[in-house]
């Protein structure tokens, strides 16, 4: 239980106090009245002894009583209803409310802290009412009168008649059967004589006369002059006077009903004829009164509102009754009391109490005690025998340990007056009512005894509580608190006898001992079992302290805790009592709250918001609502919607209380901020029939964190470019789409004129579907003029500057039910300046009708008709998105911190060019090395023309706009004929074997030295695109080499013609997905020809092979392919003829089919003016028409594919500047076995598609660097290297190329054998064949080689034997050599036959090493054709 001003032993002696009534004459009553006070009130504040009192008990011992207090109450003959102590109760609990501001202990009970108010004044005064108003009954006594005051006022003509009228009258209310009630405690009641004496308006000397007349008659013990009203009641205001009243009289009492107008019940005897007296006795109280219980059994707690009064009883009493309190006390509080009363009358009261007490009220009970127990006494013969006798009719048995149910119910039995019994139990009560707790519980024990044997479990059950409760007030706790006596008691009261009131007393005398004991769990216990169904108000209060013990435990029960006070704030609800209900659940909420039982907290949540509602606490009815919306709710779709629309309803009335307020935050739907994502620009435009626009940036696009970093590096490429290879300081990569993955640490620049597009992301998290009416942006804006200084005002919101930012509307947005669906709401900045986009505004409402809807709700009107809107409220939700956390200095590292995101504040600059790119006829799928030709048209959509216009590639192979020539060379009449992307010219027949010779300069296809081959200029008309203007451009595509799908990205880069300070440049993005098929694949070695001489006397050609396989799949449709042309380029070698060419010279290749070719490769005729970029183009053609290779686009294609190439020899030969000579000769045998030779092979393929042949066109270049090495038309795929075992050693620091490789070594010397095909010789004449043979050494190399030649011949096994034949060489074995720089030195051998035969004269075995090495090589033979002879016999 919560803590109580008053301990338990302070509590129990105060409730059960002697009662005296009061009579008073009408005159006595009018000088009371001057003080707006009755008798009865004027004496309660000075009610209580202020000293200790002596008295004897019947052993004459010395008792002493302290802080005793007596009760004097009106004469009232009518019992209380129990309707009318209904309502007073139920005034008194609402009345009583916490303290404003007051500060509620903190418990700390495991995870939970709790704020909990430590006292319960309600309940304090409660039972204080509860037990004051208890009304008398017949088997107790201790709440019936003691003695009678009878008052008479000094002023009255005979004050002495007046005295022995009012003795008549309670003489006959105590004794005429007529009055059942009040109750009265003895036959022979005290009566005390009270002469009232007006000290201001009245005769003192008449009164002291009057007075000694009284104790004349009878006696000084019997009366007493009171005198009052000092003053007057004018002179109030001279003079404070407390008033110790007021704080009695607003508890309203069932004894001071005088308060209630129309308190029916309220009699007291102030008229002095027997007839009046009658009369008010005689009120129809059946019709007055009856009208209060007839309401009250209705449901005290009905809540709906009816209009009748008489069966409404929530609005005519519980929901009126705190009001009508309030008045009651505002009018209290509005009247002085004891106006006329000065401090001097104050302590006559007092000391009038102080004389009553001493000498009339404590003698008489002393006396009383001492008559009833000379009685008891005198009886007790009697008693034992009875008992004796009774013991032996109930078999013995102690009766007590019986259970109660078996006994028979007699608790109607009722005891004449005079019965012993009672006599014990009034001896038992009157020394209760004195403090003397020994002698009253063995005297309650005595009379238990009696009560049970004789089956009265009425008076039994009494006796029971008194004596538990006497037990637990003995002085010294000579004994345990007997708790199974207030058990039975209870189990009594409430089972048998049916009295709740009862029970109820014995609750709350017995938890109040039990929690002074600390025994929280039994005093909870005991405070349950009270609560039913027949007082929502009581139950509500006897579980809400249950609560109170569960927390006040040693170790707290919280949730037990909660659980009770839902369930008193439950009863509270029934009961009428708003507040407290309200309070109730709001102490309940700490527990359950942020605990995951979400369904408890929906239903505590409603219940707070309806209770809110009802009290007209409208915020906290809404942020209750809000709760219950806002959390993942698990209730069933009908209870949500329940949920919204009471939320709907309570939001609409808070926001017709303030209508020109600010709009109220919505909590629905959720918006998840930082998915917010800001687009700037039109939206894309959809595709043309073959026009087809670039991609771009939309919101339809998914962020990719790897192609967002390759744009970046794009644009940061071009941006390089332009500024001559440094990228500014000031330049941040462009930003269109601004999402949670994009840098948004500065303020993003938006251009005037162009749509911000804002997505916002909305999630319902309800099961029910949200219409969303009127949606669009909230925003702020700062205009400045073109100045760039900020205007004075700012404007804000939406309806109010259309002309500054034009705002989207959407009228209806529909979210079906747990639906994630984003909203793009569109702003149009007209004027530069900065903006603040906050958040969005909208009308919340929610469908009538089915609770799933099918279709998009983002359509306006599309609901329209179909769905009506419910009700819905116009609000806000702000779009507040935290930024990065920061991470960088050591401070961000330990704390945490979280950077800035702008992206919803766009700066807005001035007009800027707008580029838009459509592609015309550009294919999706191509074959490998196909080329295509497509259009590009450009368009400017602006009102700024624009220049710079640039595009840059990571894949600038795939496509050209065509070189420096490309726009002079017309294409040729057959070219057009045939649709040939290629330039053509018709060619004769005769000068197909040889190679057609052109040549063109890498820098006129914008390759070269130090170019960048990524960044390709688009060649505009004048550099310059007016607004409004288009220009349509050749492109022509290639299919990258290998298949499968490829992603090309494309950054068109361009800038406007009058600088702009905050936006130097504009991009635009283009994906080009093409997906392509296999076509051909190449192969090609080149080896240098055994021939040393060619037809101009000079040595040094070679020999290409290129193999060609189609390896293209049916699939594509390709029926063949068709090798057109084999085209060489290359700075230092020109292809010269075929070599193999076939008669009919066709070179087709038909599925899966290869295709070798051989042609002669010579030396070009250096030129002295040949730059260093001049190529030279060779053609050699298998057709009619000879595709120049040296134009656009065979040549931009090829160039492009040399691109990667050409910068290496440059890096190279800036690394070994200034390197020792010897590395120089080092560098020259290598270059010995390099050749820089470029193979372009062009491809026709015959494509049959809808039952039309097709003609493709194509080209595959081959890059040969080294003699011997096999090179392909497209990287082949490297096997993973197989695993090495770990090294533990440092590798030594070796020089980088310090020496030639095995390869290059064999290929510095070539060797040539001069000899006659067939020899014949006379073997008959002559055994010994002798045939002189030539051997030609050639140093290709530019430094001294010391050479080696061995004749011996390499047997290693027999069979290596046969396969050269045996035969010998004569003359020397070995020489030895030196050849100069490009020396041909010619050895003059024999060679000695013995046989006929085919010999292979290719065994001299060549060494060869540099003339400052010393590591020897062999030479190369492999790429030599076999030195065959033949010998003839004749």
């Amino acid at each position: 239980m919560a803590q109580c001003v008053q301990s338990v032993q302070e509590l129990i002696p105060d409730s059960f106090v002697p009662c005296v009534a009061a009579l008073c004459s009408d005159e006595a009553e009018r000088l009371t009245r001057l003080n707006h006070l009755s008798f009865a009130e004027l004496l309660k504040p000075f009610s209580r002894l202020t000293s200790e009192v002596h008295m004897r008990d019947p052993n004459n011992q010395l008792h002493i009583i302290k802080n005793l207090k007596i009760a004097v109450s009106n004469i009232i003959t009518q019992p209380p209803q129990p309707a009318a102590i209904r309502k007073l109760l139920n005034d008194v609990v609402s009345g009583s409310q916490p303290a404003e501001g007051l500060v509620a202990n903190v418990i700390t009970a495991g995870d939970y802290d709790l704020n909990i108010s430590a006292t319960t004044p309600w309940f304090e005064s409660y039972r204080e009412t509860f037990l004051q108003s208890m009304p008398s009954s017949d088997h107790e006594f201790l709440n019936h009168y003691l003695a009678c005051m009878l008052v008479v006022s000094s002023s009255e003509s005979d004050p002495m008649e007046q005295f022995s009228k009012l003795s008549q009258e309670q003489h006959r209310i105590q004794h005429n059967n007529d009055y059942s009630y009040p109750k009265w405690f003895i036959p022979n009641t005290l009566k005390y004589y009270v002469l009232l004496h007006d000290v201001s308006a009245g005769d003192e000397q008449r009164a002291e006369s009057i007075y000694e007349e009284m104790k004349q008659k009878y006696g000084t013990q019997g009366c007493y002059l009171l005198k009052i009203n000092s003053r007057t009641s004018n002179r109030a205001s001279d003079e404070q006077i407390p008033d110790p009243w007021s704080q009695y009289l607003q508890k309203n009492s069932i004894q001071n009903q005088e308060s209630y107008e129309d308190g029916p019940c309220t009699i007291t005897s102030n008229k002095s004829s027997d007839n009046n007296l009658l009369s008010v006795d005689g009120l129809d109280n059946e019709v007055k009164v009856d009208g209060l219980p007839n309401n009250f059994r209705a449901h005290p707690l009905q809540l709906d509102q009816s209009s009748d009064p008489s069966n409404s009883m929530d609005g005519q009493d519980h929901v009126k009754s705190a009001s009508s309190l309030h008045e009651t006390k505002k009018a209290n509080t509005g009247v002085i009391h004891g106006a006329c009363l000065t401090l001097t009358d104050h302590d006559r009261i007092r000391q009038f109490i102080q004389e009553f007490t001493f000498r009339g009220l404590l003698p008489h009970i002393e006396k009383t005690i001492r008559q009833l127990n000379d009685q008891l006494i005198s009886r007790k013969g009697l008693s034992r025998s009875l008992f004796s006798a009774t013991k032996k009719w109930f078999s013995g048995s102690k009766v007590p340990e019986k259970s109660i149910n078996e006994l028979k119910n007699t608790s109607g039995l009722l005891y004449p007056p005079e019965a012993p019994e009672l006599q014990i139990r009034k001896m038992a009560d009157l020394c209760f009512l004195v403090q003397h707790y020994d002698l009253a519980y063995n005297c309650y024990h005595t009379a238990k005894k009696d009560f049970l044997n004789d089956q009265a479990m009425l008076y039994a059950a009494g006796a029971l509580e008194m004596a538990a409760v006497s037990a637990f007030l003995q002085p010294g706790a000579p004994r345990p608190y007997p708790a199974h006596y207030m058990d039975t008691a209870i189990q009594t009261y409430r089972d048998i006898c049916k009295n709740m009131v009862l029970a109820e007393r014995c609750v709350l005398l017995s938890a109040e001992i039990l929690k002074s004991q600390s025994k929280y769990s039994e005093a909870a216990a005991l405070l349950i079992r009270l609560t039913s169904e027949d007082s929502d108000l009581r139950s509500a209060l006897l579980l809400e302290q249950a609560a109170h013990c569960f927390i006040n435990m040693k170790s707290p029960m919280v949730r037990k805790y909660a659980f009770h006070m839902i369930l008193a704030g439950h009863r509270f609800s029934k009961a009428g009592q708003k507040k407290h209900a309200l309070r109730c659940y709001c102490q309940a909420m700490q527990v359950y709250k942020g605990k995951g039982w979400s369904l408890a907290e929906d239903h505590i949540n409603f219940t707070i918001g309806r209770q809110s509602y009802t009290l007209r606490q409208l915020d906290n009815a809404v942020s209750a609502f809000r709760h219950i919306l806002i959390n993942e709710s698990k209730q069933s779709a009908t209870q949500q919607g329940a949920f919204l629309r009471e939320y709907l309803y309570v939001y609409k009335n808070v926001s017709q209380l303030s209508p020109d307020g600010p709009l109220p935050q919505l909590p629905l739907p959720y918006i998840n901020s930082s998915a917010t994502r800001v687009f700037f620009g039109h939206d894309r435009r959809p595709a043309d029939g073959e026009k087809q626009a670039a991609t771009h940036v939309s919101l339809d696009q998914e962020y990719d964190c790897e192609s967002s970093q390759q744009w970046r590096e794009l644009e940061e490429h071009v941006v390089a470019v332009v500024n001559k290879g440094i990228i500014p300081s000031n330049f941040h990569p462009t930003q269109y789409c601004l999402n949670s993955y994009s840098d948004n640490s500065r303020f993003p620049l938006a251009v005037v004129e162009e749509p911000i597009t804002v997505e916002v992301a909305f999630r319902n998290p309800l099961k029910v579907p949200l219409l969303l009416t009127d949606l669009s942006l909230v925003w702020k804006f700062q205009p400045k003029d073109v100045s760039g200084k900020d205007n004075e005002e700012i404007k804000e919101l939406v309806t109010s500057q259309p002309e500054m930012i034009g705002t989207e509307v959407i009228s209806e947005f529909l979210i079906n039910s747990e639906e994630s669906k984003v909203a793009r709401l569109k702003l149009f900045p007209h004027h530069i300046g900065e903006l603040h986009i906050l958040g969005v505004v909208y009308n919340l409402g929610t469908i009538q009708g089915s609770m799933t809807v099918d279709g998009i709700g983002a359509l306006p009107g599309c609901h329209t008709g179909k769905h009506s809107l419910s009700m819905s409220v116009r609000g806000r939700q702000d779009l507040e998105i935290q930024g990065p956390r920061l991470n960088n200095t050591k401070e961000e590292k330990t704390s945490i911190k979280y950077g800035p995101d702008r992206r919803l504040d766009p700066i807005i600059t001035e007009e800027m060019p707008l580029l838009e790119v459509f592609f015309i006829h550009f294919p999706t799928g191509l074959l490998c090395g196909e080329i295509r030709k497509a259009y590009v048209e450009f368009v400017n959509v602006s009102k700024c023309p624009l220049t710079g216009l640039k595009v840059v590639s990571k894949r600038p192979e795939f496509f050209t706009f065509g070189g420096n020539t490309a726009v002079l060379t017309p294409l040729s009449p057959s070219a057009s004929e045939n649709c040939s992307a290629y330039k053509t010219v018709v060619t004769d027949s005769t000068s197909v074997c040889t190679a057609l010779i052109s040549s063109a300069s890498s820098v006129d296809f914008g390759i070269g030295i130090g170019s960048q081959p990524e960044v390709i200029p688009v060649p505009l008309p004048d550099t310059v695109l007016l607004p409004g203007a288009s220009v349509q451009l050749p492109m022509w595509l290639r299919g990258p080499d290998e298949e499968g799908v490829h992603e090309i990205n494309f950054l068109f880069y361009y800038e406007s013609v009058k600088k702009q300070p905050k936006i130097q440049h504009r991009i635009l993005r283009h994906t080009a997905v093409i997906c392509t098929s296999r076509s051909l694949n190449i192969r090609a070695t080149v080896c240098r020809s055994n021939s040393l001489e060619d037809e101009e006397g000079r040595g040094g050609n070679m020999l290409v092979f290129v193999d060609v396989e189609n390896t293209n799949t049916s699939e594509a449709g390709v029926k063949e392919f068709h090798i057109a042309q084999v085209s060489s380029s290359s700075k230092h070698w020109s292809l010269q003829k075929s070599v193999n060419l076939s008669e009919n010279k066709d070179a087709k290749l038909a599925s899966r089919e290869k295709g070798k070719f051989c042609f002669k490769a010579v030396k070009c005729k250096e030129a002295a003016t040949q730059s260093a970029e001049k190529y030279t183009f060779a053609d050699i053609i298998f057709g009619n028409e000879q595709i120049i290779s040296s134009t656009s686009p065979c040549a931009d294609f090829f160039f492009r594919s040399l691109s990667s190439e050409l910068k290496k020899p440059q890096t190279q030969q800036s690394v070994n500047t200034g390197k020792h000579s010897a590395e120089e000769a080092v560098r020259m045998i290598q270059k010995c076995s390099e050749v820089d030779l470029n193979i372009v092979i062009l491809w026709k393929a015959y494509v049959v598609e809808d039952s039309k042949q097709l003609i493709l066109e194509g080209q595959h270049h081959v890059i040969l660097h080294t003699i011997g090495k096999e090179a392909f038309s497209y990287r082949q795929k490297q096997d993973p290297p197989e695993m090495e075992l770990l090294k533990f050693f440092r590798p030594e620091n070796s020089t980088v190329s310090s020496r030639p490789s095995v390869d290059q070594l064999s290929n510095i010397i070539k060797t040539s054998l001069q000899y006659p095909e067939s020899f014949n010789h006379p073997f008959h004449q002559r055994s010994l064949c002798l045939v002189p043979v030539t051997l030609l050494l050639s140093n290709c190399s530019k430094a001294d080689v010391d050479v080696i030649v061995d004749l011996r011949h390499k047997t290693t096994s027999p069979e290596a034997l046969e396969t050269h034949g045996s035969f010998t060489w004569l003359g020397q074995t070995q020489y030895k050599l030196q050849l100069k720089s490009q020396e041909i030195h010619s050895l003059q051998l024999k060679a000695c036959f013995v046989h006929t035969g085919v010999y292979n004269l290719g065994t001299p075995r060549v060494f060869a090493k540099l003339s400052d090495q010393v590591t020897v090589f062999e030479t190369s033979q492999q790429n030599s054709m076999p030195a065959l002879i033949i010998i003839n016999n004749i």
